[in-house]
């Protein structure tokens, strides 16, 4: 009998069965993430639909409107986006060097391959007249699978 005691926890002890329980729930939680991205993938795979965060939507903002058109026009001749939206007059507020400074800039909604994102933001610091240009994306969670063809396609290499 004495080895059926070891089978049994101590009084105060989890059982295992209740470890193995958090150990499975851990492990599930912690690589959801992954294992949801793998599941997009293969659904997109068979069923020929959109893998979530393929693109990207990065926000540019510019002094005015000339420049926002040269940076938009060189984006789209390097190939580093499919399509460019200028927005006039964003009004700012920010801090810059300790001081709270106000601003009308012109927004750039840039459509591009996450991939591509580096590059275009380093091709943007590059060009842009502000010491720190603001440069961030988004990557899109779901759209138009037609929409989304043509933006691949719109960046494609010659």
């Amino acid at each position: 009998m004495e080895w059926l005691s070891s089978w049994y926890p101590q009084p105060g002890c989890p059982r295992p069965s209740v470890l193995i329980c958090l150990l499975i729930l851990t492990t599930s939680f912690l690589t959801y993430p992954t294992l949801r991205t793998i599941g997009l993938q293969l659904h997109s795979a068979i069923t020929g639909s959109y893998v979530s965060g393929t693109h990207s939507v990065v926000f540019v903002n510019c002094p005015n409107e000339q420049i926002a058109k040269d940076i938009a026009r060189a984006i789209l001749d390097k190939k580093l986006a499919a399509s460019v939206n200028i927005l006039p007059k964003a009004a700012s507020l920010y801090f810059w060097k300790g001081e709270i400074e106000e601003a009308t800039e012109i927004l750039l909604l840039i459509k591009t391959k996450t991939s591509k994102v580096f590059m275009l933001s380093s091709y943007v610091r590059l060009v842009h007249p502000f010491e720190i240009p603001e440069v961030f994306s988004l990557p899109m969670d779901q759209g138009d699978v037609q929409y989304l063809k043509w933006l691949e396609e719109g960046m494609e290499e010659d």
